[in-house]
């Protein structure tokens, strides 16, 4: 039975959050594919990870027969984010633009399970999971706009997802959502509209592709 994981960290409910419908839309088209399958969800939104901290940073690199009360806990909830990541098929992850990078917490759940010599290293052991990254914004970071430099979030998860963790990355990017809502915006609408529909429309396929 297949199994994807997916997490949201879009700070806005489904009904104000572009990365939300994208992710809401890739879900339904892999469940389609896999209607006895199972979806493991992640709100981090809603309930965050713990941010890693300095018992669950050195649990890492310790003995597990060494490891303090407080390490054995925190390390309990980083083993228990890995295995998630460890036992998924797919994984699918909203990841809207915020300041020029990832909502905090996701980077939390990132520093979780990101542990060299298990999921970072030679041999990561979630390596060849297809990963898919709805990676929206407010605004154009792509190639030949004025902010490309500013585009910090598709380069620095394709670095952690790709080259640590060593799944196999495709991006999805909802652009200029902030087009309807801001009055400097209008002209900008109907391209809003536009990556609207093709980010739709690159759901179905990387989620059929993803159930292959």
């Amino acid at each position: 039975m297949a199994t994807l994981l997916h997490i949201d960290s879009s700070v806005f409910p489904s009904e104000a959050s572009a990365s939300r419908a994208v992710t809401a839309a890739f879900r339904a088209h892999w469940q389609e594919q896999h209607p006895d399958g199972t979806v493991v969800y992640r709100d981090l939104a809603a309930q965050p990870v713990p941010h890693i901290s300095a018992d669950a940073h050195s649990a890492g690199f310790a003995d597990p027969a060494s490891h303090t009360p407080g390490q054995a806990a925190a390390f309990a909830e980083r083993v228990r984010l890995i295995e998630e990541l460890e036992q998924a098929d797919a994984v699918l992850i909203g990841a809207p633009m915020y300041n020029f990078s990832v909502p905090s917490t996701l980077k939390a759940w990132l520093d979780n399970v990101i542990l060299i010599g298990r999921t970072a290293g030679e041999t990561p052991s979630a390596k060849g999971t297809p990963v898919t990254v709805v990676a929206s914004r407010g605004g154009s970071y792509a190639p030949g706009t004025p902010r490309e430099g500013y585009e910090y979030v598709q380069n620095y998860l394709a670095a952690v997802l790709g080259d640590a963790l060593g799944l196999d990355v495709d991006f999805i990017v909802p652009e200029l959502t902030m087009a309807p809502h801001n009055p400097a915006m209008a002209e900008l609408v109907p391209l809003y509209e536009a990556s609207r529909d093709r980010a739709l429309e690159e759901a179905t396929v990387h989620a059929k592709r993803s159930a292959a």
